[in-house]
């Protein structure tokens, strides 16, 4: 008796962004043709023969409506489409969303916003939907890497760019977006911090300033501690006794200040950074040195900046890896 061959419940993923992405192109085909049809159709085919931008829209409608090339699979979640395929709606995006932005600031400019909230409701809000499709079209088709990371399965995604580490082999893979850069031993790769720290931007603190000593009959300091230099005058009792007590309690903190506050105003105060500067994002790169391959010492592979909480956690996660390899 022949089976039936079950239906698979879970979808492939990357199907979500093919469907999306014919279902902006549908609905813009569909405006483009109900517009036609309220006017002569010869009339509309002869201006868009002579329009350049009804010629590039015309050909994203169909790269955008056919997607060749375009697959969803397991292996690449984040990435069904061809690269060029990604770039090439990626260009026709920014020049359509440009095209729509400039036409409705121009009509706002001489029409006046009374006649243009009257356009904008006699055309069901084509005229702000139109500009919003074109964007989510080059939001979709946006850089990233390949996949999420996973640290689990020792996949890490930093930036556009995704490392996975097999433990077997030692081999590692990286990859840029859709493309893959090479496959290297991870025993010769290493990860550079070029700007921050791997902690976060945390600046170890100096050493506690040491109080100073008890003052009992014999008037010889204790050995490693420098005295203060009083260069006040000596015929002057009250300046001696005033530079006195102030040298003892800039070196004695206050019993009732908290403990954490105490070594930490000074090393706070030299390390924090200027006000009005924003804080820069740490910079890596990952380095390939192997002393096999002639010229290969010290090669970049890739140098990513650490834009989110999350890239900068994988590749904590990815120096740690590499070196329990």
């Amino acid at each position: 008796m022949a089976r039936t061959r079950p239906t698979p419940t879970a979808t492939v993923p990357g199907a979500g962004t093919l469907f999306a992405l014919r279902a902006i192109g549908l609905v813009i085909l569909a405006r483009w043709l109900h517009s036609m049809a309220q006017m002569n159709f010869l009339a509309a085919l002869e201006g868009m023969a002579s329009s350049p931008a009804a010629s590039l829209n015309l050909v994203f409608l169909f790269l955008l409506i056919v997607l060749p090339g375009a697959k969803a699979r397991v292996e690449r979640p984040f990435h069904p489409l061809p690269q060029w395929l990604r770039q090439a709606l990626r260009f026709f995006g920014v020049l359509g969303f440009l095209f729509a932005i400039g036409s409705i600031g121009l009509f706002v400019w001489t029409a006046g916003w009374r006649r243009t909230i009257h356009a904008v409701a006699d055309t069901n809000g084509w005229l702000v939907a139109a500009p919003a499709l074109y964007a989510a079209v080059v939001w979709i088709c946006r850089p990233r890497a390949l996949w999420r990371s996973n640290f689990a399965a020792r996949r890490f995604a930093i930036g556009r760019f995704a490392v996975s580490i097999d433990a077997a082999t030692r081999t590692t893979v990286v990859w840029q977006e859709s493309r893959k850069v090479g496959q290297y031993d991870a025993r010769e790769l290493s990860v550079r911090w070029l700007s921050g720290v791997p902690q976060g931007g945390a600046v170890a603190a100096g050493p506690a300033l040491l109080p100073a000593p008890v003052q009992t009959g014999d008037p010889a300091p204790a050995t490693g501690v420098a005295e203060p230099v009083d260069v006040s005058d000596p015929a002057d009792p009250t300046d001696c006794g005033a530079a006195q007590g102030a040298s003892q309690s800039a070196a004695t903190p206050e019993p009732g200040a908290p403990v954490e506050q105490r070594p930490a105003s000074a090393s706070a105060s030299a390390t924090a950074a200027p006000a009005g500067k924003p804080a820069r994002r740490p910079k890596i790169e990952l380095l390939w040195d192997s002393p096999a391959a002639a010229g290969h010492n010290r090669q970049t592979v890739f140098r990513a900046r650490l834009g989110s909480e999350g890239d900068r956690t994988a590749a904590l996660a990815l120096d740690a890896a590499l070196k329990q390899v």
